[in-house]
């Protein structure tokens, strides 16, 4: 596993043992860093952050910050390890807990230009309820946008009154994202 894109690009990042952590594909995130863009200057959230490769490819192509948040504890050894190779302690907040008890310390960090989301493929939809109660903890920025992973294979499972929009959604082989964007004033 690598990082794609940006000024790390081509370095090599650590991923643990087992099938507890499922990382994204070099394929997959290449793609979806092409899609996103720019990203100079972006405030990132990193949830299910696993070994932080998406996070960690955000700062590499410009992101500021990304607050990375893991609930098990040996992905985020891994993922410790991996910012500590690449120097990217400054810039990196790693918060150990689940998720779903994240909203006080993401909050603290708020707001954020890019939410990365990668849930175990298996609890999308309580992955999407956490979501949606995360999101005024988030803070998103008007235009802001949320990136979900999920499997090919199934449709996401989106809450009614989801307040993001549905802006795009592209597939790589068994890897599925669905992005989201915050609405702008004055477009809806």
């Amino acid at each position: 596993m690598r990082v794609t894109g940006g000024r790390l690009g081509g370095r090599t990042l650590k991923a643990p043992r087992g099938r507890a952590t499922r990382p994204t594909s070099d394929r997959a995130r290449e793609s979806l860093f092409q899609i996103l863009g720019a990203l100079d200057g972006l405030r990132v959230a990193d949830l299910y952050a696993g070994t932080g490769a998406l996070g960690i490819e955000a700062l590499s192509r410009g992101a500021a910050w990304v607050t990375f948040v893991e609930a098990e504890r040996a992905a985020a050894k891994v993922l410790r390890e991996n910012l500590a190779a690449l120097e990217l302690g400054a810039t990196t907040q790693v918060l150990v807990l689940p998720v779903e008890r994240a909203a006080e310390p993401l909050r603290a960090r708020a707001p954020y230009d890019l939410v990365l989301a990668d849930p175990p493929w298996a609890d999308a939809a309580r992955a999407m309820t956490t979501l949606v109660m995360l999101l005024p903890a988030l803070a998103l920025r008007a235009g802001g946008r949320l990136v979900v992973e999920h499997a090919a294979r199934d449709a996401l499972p989106v809450p009614a009154g989801f307040p993001l929009v549905l802006t795009d959604a592209r597939a790589w082989g068994d890897t599925a994202v669905s992005m989201f964007s915050a609405p702008t004033p004055g477009k809806g």
